[in-house]
């Protein structure tokens, strides 16, 4: 799971906003803004699936560079 999440790093800036919105949007559940700073609550459901979108596209990458 975690080379899955590292691969976007490299690619977020090629994301269109749009995309970068919905990765969020699964990643994030709430963020709570104190005084004293912040906090954020993950989705798990939401990394499971950014997760399987990656791994789904990683054979999709290789056959399309051959």
């Amino acid at each position: 799971m975690l080379r899955a999440l590292e691969r976007i790093e490299p690619l977020w800036d090629e994301l269109f906003p749009a995309e970068r919105a919905r990765i969020v949007r699964l990643l994030v559940d709430r963020v709570d803004v104190w005084a004293e700073g912040a906090g954020v609550r993950l989705r798990l459901d939401g990394l499971g699936s950014l997760v399987r979108d990656l791994a789904a596209q990683a054979p999709e990458a290789a056959r399309t560079a051959a």
